[in-house]
């Protein structure tokens, strides 16, 4: 039987138009989507909009347009920027489609007639920005609280109306039990261990639909009330491959193999997705894959800021190969990772025309020249090198495949690139371009350059899903009809060239020239006004009252001072806030000791304990217990002290550090 795999995207938002998370969330899903199919697997790949909620209906209004004419003219730029970026989706969604509003109802009745829908009164804040009821206490001033979601942060409203309620509290048990057997269900493990905190704390029945938000599904036999934006946006995954194509028995995929999507919306498909299809008696998804968020600079793009990442800018100057490359090497997937044009640059200049590019622009080029084009048999001579190469190309096969595999794209990328620094090697080590001037050295050269061809054969076939232009350029140049992406990397024998007539050869990836492009994007990128551009945030030892306070003689301390403080990666295992204090929260981490140190921090006014279980942070281990409010604190948790207020701001990596290593 044929293996099958489906994934899918988040439905993207249609309040603005397409930004860079949106086009590496869809990157990340094309690249396995393309990588599956190489490899013979049936693979169904999933994108699409999600266009309904009180939001969409407000922005419309906003622009005198109906919610319709609204949500058509931002799913049309979504088309073009994928289309743009060459994503070979299977099927875009949207939540307007009539299939989908028909499924939608279904799988509403299935879990209504199963008694896990009822009807009630709801009183509470809804954050509209993240379309969810948020729990907040009220200000003493009467003014709007903020959303409690550290990426939003707006003021909320107070909404009171009659609501249908999902019995939300009677999957508690029976989520933690399937995430229990089935850890794989919640990639990766710190956001496992966000989710499984988060539903012991308690879960309350979840409101499901509106009568005062008119923009959205029907609620079936109920039609004054529309349906709750997640409910209707989460049922896309399971509408798109049951509710249409029925013809196509697209119903083969569920249930899907992987969701795709970021951090901020882990909840919603880790707690009520799967609720909802439990109610429903419907199969869950195998994973949910939650990544990280791009950062610029260290820092959260911002247009205030200044240091957004500009897609149109990107496809300008750059070509989209690139953009994925450095994507997929650049962020540890699940991790958060920065994006600077400058590092861009750096790093296609390093990777793609220093390294793939030279590699195959050389070796093509020696056997135009010293061959006439015709790549060479191998010979015995230099047999024993040569067959170190086949084996150093095995090897970083089976890596990259294992690390794409588990979705580790950047570690399979670096299998990729240290065995392309061994190939240059060997070139540089047995110099073509010297043997080709000795007849006798002939059968060498022949074993040299097909060697060096044959892996960078195999390479292209590999690099197909990642780079599906550059690597389609490189296969012309070798001489092929069609594209890479079309061999499975299983079937590859690269004994066969010898014989084989090469194409023309020209570069791949030009250098690109630093200053030139820099000062190109810096004319077209609007200048942030002083005024409201936001300064860094700083980081400082100690509160500024304290730091006014100047140190004896120079301030400066010995190497030997800096050495005793024993400074180590701690894994946040619980989280919970001191009672009666606004600013504390107790935690247990664990730094490779035998039992977890209990440390007590003044974080809670700017992180929940959901946000810390499961983080990696920084503690001083050698510092003497102390008591606060009446519990012991064993170390102390290190963070940057920003701006006036001495905001804390928590130590972390961005790269996998294990637990309990020092810092030196």
């Amino acid at each position: 039987m044929t293996e099958r795999y489906y994934l899918t995207t988040p439905i993207y938002y249609v309040n603005a138009v397409p930004h860079l998370g949106h086009v590496y969330t869809t990157l990340i899903a094309d690249t396995i989507s393309r990588f599956k199919r190489q490899r013979g697997i049936d693979t169904y790949f999933l994108t699409g909009t999600d266009e309904h909620g009180d939001k969409i209906q407000r922005e419309a209004q906003a622009h005198n347009l109906a919610p319709k004419d609204h949500v058509d003219k931002i799913v049309a730029m979504f088309k073009k920027t994928f289309e743009e970026f060459g994503f070979e989706y299977n099927h875009f969604i949207r939540t307007t489609d009539d299939y989908h509003e028909r499924g939608v109802q279904d799988l509403w009745r299935t879990v209504r007639d199963a008694g896990y829908i009822y009807k009630g009164q709801y009183e509470g804040w809804f954050c509209h920005f993240c379309q969810e009821f948020v729990t907040v206490e009220d200000n003493p001033d009467g003014t709007p609280p903020l959303c409690p979601n550290d990426w939003c942060q707006r003021p909320v409203e107070r909404v009171a109306e009659e609501s249908y309620f999902f019995k939300l509290s009677e999957f508690q048990d029976k989520l933690l039990e399937h995430y229990e057997k089935h850890p794989e269900f919640i990639r990766p493990e710190i956001r496992r261990n966000e989710v499984i905190s988060f539903v012991k704390s308690g879960l309350r029945d979840l409101s499901v639909s509106r009568v005062s938000v008119k923009w959205g599904i029907p609620v079936p036999d109920d039609p004054k009330h529309t349906m709750y934006v997640w409910f209707d946006a989460l049922s896309n995954y399971w509408t798109a491959v049951t509710k249409r194509g029925e013809d196509e028995n697209l119903s083969r995929f569920w249930p899907a193999d992987l969701h795709l999507i970021g951090k901020d919306i882990l909840r919603f498909h880790t707690v009520y997705w799967p609720a909802f299809l439990l109610a429903a008696g419907i199969p869950l998804p195998k994973t949910v894959f939650s990544h990280g968020f791009w950062l610029s600079g260290g820092r959260k793009m911002s247009k205030s800021l200044g240091n957004g990442i500009d897609i149109n800018v990107l496809l300008k100057h750059f070509k989209r190969d690139w953009v994925r490359y450095y994507c997929l090497r650049e962020m540890v997937f699940g991790q958060d990772g920065d994006f600077t044009y400058q590092a861009f640059i750096d790093r296609v200049n390093s990777d793609l025309a220093k390294g793939l590019g030279n590699l195959s622009s050389r070796v093509l080029t020696m056997i135009g020249n010293y061959f006439g084009g015709v790549i060479p048999a191998a010979t015995d001579e230099g047999k024993a090198a040569a067959d170190e190469i086949h084996n150093s190309l095995k090897s970083a096969r089976e890596r990259f495949e294992n690390e794409f595999q588990q979705l580790s794209f950047s570690r399979g990328l670096d299998a990729i690139w240290e065995f392309i620094a061994v190939v240059d090697k060997y070139i540089s080590d047995n110099a073509p371009w010297n043997l080709a001037k000795d007849e006798t050295k002939k059968p060498l050269l022949e074993t040299v350059l097909n060697t060096s061809v044959s892996a960078l054969y195999e390479i292209t076939v590999l690099l197909a899903p990642v780079m599906p232009d550059a690597t389609e350029t490189i296969w012309q140049q070798l001489g092929f009809d069609g594209t890479p992406a079309s061999v499975n990397p299983s079937t590859i024998d690269s004994a066969k060239l010898g014989g084989h007539k090469i194409g023309s050869v020209s570069p791949v990836f030009p250098r690109l020239d630093k200053e030139k492009v820099m000062n190109e994007i810096k004319q077209e990128t609007p200048e942030v006004p002083q005024e409201t551009k936001a300064e860094a945030p700083k980081a400082e030892a100690t509160k500024p009252e304290a730091a006014a306070a100047k140190p004896e003689g120079d301030g400066l301390i010995d190497i030997t001072d800096f050495a005793k403080v024993d400074l180590r990666v701690g894994l946040v295992l619980e989280a919970e806030r001191i009672p009666k204090s606004d600013k504390l929260l107790k935690m247990k981490i664990d730094i490779g000791e035998a039992q977890p140190r209990q440390i007590l921090g003044g974080i809670a006014e700017y992180y929940t304990p959901e946000q810390m279980i499961g983080r990696k942070v920084v503690i001083v281990a050698n510092l003497k217990s102390r008591k606060l409010r009446g519990f012991e604190s064993q170390g102390m948790i290190v963070a940057a002290s920003v701006g006036d207020e001495g905001s804390p701001v928590l130590a972390g990596f961005h790269e996998e550090v294990p637990i309990g290593a020092r810092l030196k």
